[in-house]
């Protein structure tokens, strides 16, 4: 049963004519006839008496009219509440967010979003895995780094570089290296975890791409163990700079190479495609490239070339 063929029913019934009721819903009447054949022959039973001078509803159209107002009605006030949700920011977002990256930068954010936005909740969950957007159900996520699956859409909400770093002591003990090939000579701290080492990318101050394989007493697929690890003065990590800024403030870890930069990539609000963005999704990743800014909020007062 079509539902444009219900609503069509009701107003045959309250304006007492299929013309009248053509007219009102921008029909021919050619066309509501049809489609009032169409109900009575998709339920199987008559719905109309028709004669020349009157039309009135059978026991069953008269039943139908009674049940299914309500139903209609129901469906517009529903259509109506989407419609103003639409407008207004509201209901449930439910955004997926890397723990570290989270825990710094997201978090303390939220209570200024929900002031913004007093009919939205949020549920947020916090993880280093890749969430499945649409099998999981999330609204939107938060990516650092490249983004490699096409099927969703993106937003930049910030710029993200990296920079080589490692603690005063560690440098002191091993010296300070001066061109990116004498990383091979050093401990380093490599996010891998297959034993492999990894292959860091810079560029020289002309823009040439310089690659150098590296290895260290340890790697780890977790940024945070191996910032740990700098701090503490095992080694040379490549690290985001938004993990990195408060130790180099600190003075905890130092810039190593910084004439050579590794190459620079996104923060991203990302969101399954769908015909239309939610305006919750869209209003909270524009929230965030707000108060990120450029240069990012972690980088304003941090030297970090």
């Amino acid at each position: 049963m079509h539902l444009d063929d219900l609503t069509l029913l009701l107003r045959v019934a309250d304006l007492g004519s299929i013309s009248a009721a053509a007219r009102s819903l921008d029909l021919s009447v050619a066309v509501a006839s049809q489609r009032l054949q169409r109900l009575e022959k998709s339920l199987g039973v008559r719905l109309l008496h028709r004669t020349t001078r009157r039309l009135r509803l059978t026991r069953e159209g008269a039943a139908l009219v009674e049940g299914g107002r309500p139903l209609v009605q129901d469906l517009e006030a529903l259509a109506g509440e989407l419609q103003e949700g639409a407008r207004e920011v509201s209901g449930t977002l439910s955004v997926s967010v890397p723990a570290s990256f989270g825990r710094q930068y997201i978090s303390p954010l939220l209570p200024e979003f929900l002031g913004r936005h007093p009919r939205l909740k949020l549920s947020i969950d916090l993880s280093d895995q890749m969430r499945d957007l649409v099998r999981e159900g999330f609204d939107l996520a938060i990516r650092v780094g490249d983004l490699h699956d096409s099927t969703l859409v993106a937003k930049r909400i910030a710029r993200s570089r990296r920079v080589l770093c490692a603690s005063p002591a560690y440098l002191k003990r091993r010296g300070v290296p001066k061109a990116p090939e004498d990383l091979t000579a050093h401990d380093c701290l490599p996010l891998s975890r297959d034993g492999s080492g990894a292959l860091w990318r810079l560029r020289d101050p002309g823009g040439k791409e310089i690659g150098v394989r590296v290895r260290g007493p340890l790697e780890s697929n977790l940024g945070e163990v191996l910032r740990d690890a700098a701090v503490a003065g095992l080694g040379i990590a490549l690290q985001s700079t938004w993990h990195v800024c408060e130790d180099l403030r600190a003075g905890r870890l130092q810039l190593v190479l910084p004439r050579y930069s590794p190459p620079e990539s996104g923060i991203y609000a990302v969101m399954p495609q769908r015909r239309l963005v939610l305006p919750r999704a869209r209003a909270f990743a524009d929230f965030l490239a707000e108060r990120f800014g450029d240069p990012p909020i972690w980088e304003r007062h941090t030297r970090v070339r």
